[in-house]
């Protein structure tokens, strides 16, 4: 029992995080229009309204593990660029 908290790390460490990019995926949550922002910086976000939830995620970002085919996921590394724009 005492190391038992060894093995839930073990599993969480080989979980699959991360998302499908199939253009049906894109297109749930309206990413396949956003795919334009790939490569400008983060800094057009502050001007744009979204319809749905968004969130930007960064190299260091901590992001919880639901899925939601609704939620626009922006990509962010760590010069300020867009790297990615899908649904989750």
């Amino acid at each position: 029992m005492r190391y038992s908290w060894l093995a839930f790390l073990a599993c969480a460490a080989c979980a699959d995080t991360s998302t499908p990019t199939s253009s049906a995926n894109l297109a749930s949550c309206g990413a396949d229009s956003l795919q334009t922002m790939v490569g400008q910086s983060a800094d057009v976000l502050a001007t744009m309204r979204f319809r749905t939830q968004m969130r930007v995620i960064g190299p260091d970002t901590a992001v919880t593990m639901d899925y939601s085919p609704e939620r626009i996921n922006i990509r962010v590394d760590g010069r300020g660029l867009i790297t990615a724009v899908d649904c989750g």
